[in-house]
């Protein structure tokens, strides 16, 4: 009985293909390896020059981006090179953000000094944003231009920071279990 079972169970393990190993012999069956032609000689458009003292051979090809001898800035023949015309700007996409050019009008030396006179003389009333408004320009202007000083600007943080206390002591407990959740969030950042 065991003999019967035997040849049905050798031939699964009996191998259908070709082993990639012993590779055969160079010569035999490979192909040869593959020579690409000479992209100098073969090109029609090279100039080949013999120079019989040296026995050098020199070959000249033009390189393929070679501008036509009927190309001038004026005309350009490369279509990369022309300006683009108002039916190929008007297919562009639109832009996705604004434009980082400023819009807004420079400001005279006056205006500046005005800025900074405001900004000096009450900073709690004259914020950066109201600035900004009255002279049509950017906050981060302002901010340059009229800096407030460090002391005055502490005192302004400590001001801003005692107001948020008072609003945070008038948050219920589920709210400020939600902040400090968030904020511990954070730290893993």
């Amino acid at each position: 009985m065991l003999g019967r079972q035997l040849p049905s169970f050798t031939r699964f393990l009996a191998r259908t293909y070709a082993p990639k190993w012993p590779r055969p012999k160079p010569g035999t069956a490979e192909r040869p390896p593959y020579r690409a032609p000479d992209p100098l000689i073969n090109n029609p458009s090279a100039t080949v020059t013999n120079l019989p003292d040296e026995e050098l051979t020199f070959i000249h090809r033009p390189p393929p981006t070679a501008p036509s001898p009927i190309s001038y800035t004026t005309n350009p023949v490369s279509p990369l090179l022309k300006d683009p015309t108002p039916s190929t700007s008007s297919a562009l996409p639109p832009l996705t953000r604004p434009s980082t050019e400023s819009s807004y009008p420079r400001l005279t030396t006056e205006q500046i000094a005005e800025i900074r006179r405001l900004r000096s003389v009450n900073p709690v009333k004259w914020t950066r944003g109201v600035l900004a408004k009255k002279f049509n320009c950017s906050q981060q202007f302002v901010a340059l231009v009229a800096a407030t000083k460090k002391s005055t600007r502490r005192q302004l943080i400590r001001n801003r920071d005692v107001e948020h206390e008072k609003n945070r002591e008038q948050w219920s407990e589920k709210r400020r279990l939600v902040v400090a959740i968030s904020q511990k969030r954070r730290q893993y950042w």
